[in-house]
């Protein structure tokens, strides 16, 4: 079987810049990578990992172009990870990150799965949409809010050290 896909890159323009591709159920979630990167114009040598994605598009287990883990600590790794044993009907969200410097971030979703087609190479770049820029989109880390926490509402006057009481409630 054929699994389609559709890449999108994780940008803040208001220009969507995706490609959809054909790639084998039985290829490897590295012949994935390479498609990607040549379909968007990197040169592959840099390195980038594959998460396995919910609904919400959350980061889950990790598939990396190597294994630099500690012992016990083993991670998938592409050459090894068919991709019908990661992308599936129930699970067809991934997340692409290719370059950990730059950080260009990607949405790995499973279209559809089709037969193959007699007389077509895969993997196969079927669609381009948008050009990437010159530099990758740049990402805002934060925490999620938890807005029934507040470490200052605790009623202590912490400029006031007298209040403190540390005689009497020294550990």
């Amino acid at each position: 079987m054929i699994y389609r896909f559709r890449v999108i890159l994780d940008n803040d323009t208001d220009e969507d810049v995706f490609r959809d591709l054909e790639i084998r159920e039985t290829d490897t979630m590295e012949d994935l990578h390479n498609i990607i990167t040549q379909s968007f114009g990197f040169n592959g040598m840099e390195m980038a990992s594959f998460y396995i994605s919910d609904d919400e598009w959350n980061q889950g287990e990790e598939i990396a172009m190597f294994d630099m883990s500690e012992a016990g600590n083993e991670v998938r790794v592409m050459n090894e990870t068919i991709i019908k044993d990661v992308a599936h009907e129930a699970s067809p969200k991934l997340i692409y990150v290719y370059d950990f410097l730059s950080m260009w971030t990607f949405y790995v979703e499973l279209a559809e799965i089709v037969e193959e087609t007699q007389g077509t190479d895969y993997p196969n770049l079927m669609f381009v949409h948008g050009q990437i820029p010159d530099e990758a989109p740049e990402k805002v880390f934060e925490a999620d809010q938890d807005d029934a926490f507040n470490e200052f509402e605790d009623g202590i006057d912490v400029d006031d050290y007298g209040d403190l009481d540390f005689d009497e409630n020294w550990n």
